[in-house]
């Protein structure tokens, strides 16, 4: 079940934000001035193939890979980055996160979960 992260720092001259999370996902949720949602940015599958569907009010769509900066053979580990991802299962990941998203406000829910069904990239 997602849960709100209470202590989320806000970064100067970016819309306010509101995370919320579980063991599959991370949804970072942006908001515009009037209240209503800018974007967002769902991490899932966080332990065995990160990815990140982001989607912004000016801009749409982008889904990519998380690289988490591990290096296969030793050496410091560097910033987790996004890269270029392929497929989106948008049957799949809304359906995992409709049933994880129950305690969400609805109007950040019922937003989200439409945009996450109205994404459709080829798998």
């Amino acid at each position: 079940m997602l849960r709100e992260n209470t202590n989320v720092r806000q970064i100067a001259g970016d819309p306010p934000r509101r995370w919320f999370s579980d063991d599959f996902f991370d949804l970072i949720v942006w908001f515009a001035p009037d209240g209503a949602i800018h974007g967002f940015q769902l991490c899932y599958d966080r332990e065995f193939k990160p990815r990140a569907l982001t989607w912004l009010r000016d801009s749409g769509y982008t889904h990519d890979g998380i690289d988490d900066g591990d290096y296969p053979l030793g050496g410091h580990k560097a910033a987790p980055i996004l890269v270029q991802d392929g497929a989106f299962d948008s049957n799949d990941i809304g359906a995992r996160f409709a049933a994880a998203a129950g305690e969400l406000p609805v109007d950040i829910r019922e937003p989200v979960l439409a945009k996450i069904r109205e994404f459709k990239k080829d798998l």
